[in-house]
């Protein structure tokens, strides 16, 4: 959040920086993205957060539902990676769809029953 607020801050986007949100406290963290913010020209932004205390390249879990909106709000939507969060936090972004950024693999599967009155 902080980061963004600067960053709009420094473009002197200070009405757009005001108006960004953690909607994943505000709304719940179920919409597929943790902020909505803006670029410097106005245009929302997307942005899911990804933390490890690990190195850049550590894989992270992806929902469904993540992908989906990367999907939908592909020109504006962008994960943000934060690694080596414990020593020396750093941060790379990758921009649009989950399934052009990342190499998706199956790791659960939802379950249901079968009838059983056969």
């Amino acid at each position: 959040m902080r980061f963004e607020h600067e960053r709009l801050w420094r473009a002197g986007n200070r009405k757009l920086a005001e108006r960004i949100d953690h909607v994943a406290k505000t709304k719940g963290d179920s919409l597929g993205y943790d902020i909505f913010s803006f670029a410097e020209n106005g245009q929302e932004r997307f942005i899911e957060l990804k933390t490890t205390r690990y190195g850049s390249l550590t894989p992270f879990f992806a929902s469904r539902n993540e992908v989906k909106i990367s999907e939908v709000h592909e020109d504006d939507y962008q994960l943000y990676r934060l690694f080596q969060f414990s020593k020396q936090p750093q941060l790379f972004v990758l921009n649009g769809s989950l399934r052009h950024t990342c190499i998706l693999e199956p790791n659960q599967f939802a379950a249901t029953p079968r009838n059983q009155d056969s």
